[in-house]
């Protein structure tokens, strides 16, 4: 057997149709075709999913949930993201700079969770 590396990622929220339309209508994902009732997956490589919590999982009062783990997004037009989502009041946890993954800056969606995003193809 082979590990080739993260294949879906899935985020626990606490309103996920909130998060789901932050996803979609501020970052710009597109919903793919088919999610299960509890989830919702976007159309993307590897899948990027919102799910509700798993059972045993209560993130009530969790003010940053995932504490430890970033998720980096990929957008050509980053800088350009950045600008929307600064516009639109989303807070940004670090502004764009120049890094080995090309134009790269950080945002916090409203679940919490550090997003990262960079403009560089690998």
């Amino acid at each position: 057997m082979t590990v080739t590396g993260p294949d879906f990622i899935a985020l626990q929220v606490r309103d996920l149709d909130a998060a789901a339309a932050f996803y979609e209508n501020v970052v710009g994902l597109v919903r793919a075709p088919v999610s299960p009732p509890h989830a919702v997956v976007f159309a993307t490589t590897p899948t990027f999913a919102l799910r509700d919590p798993l059972p045993g999982v209560d993130l009530t009062g969790v003010e940053k949930p995932g504490i430890g783990v970033v998720i980096w997004l990929h957008d050509p037009e980053a800088v350009a993201l950045h600008a929307k989502l600064a516009a639109a009041g989303v807070t940004i946890s670090q502004e764009p700079f120049a890094g080995p993954f090309g134009s790269t800056f950080s945002f916090v969606d409203p679940e919490g969770y550090a997003i990262t995003v960079h403009d560089r193809t690998q």
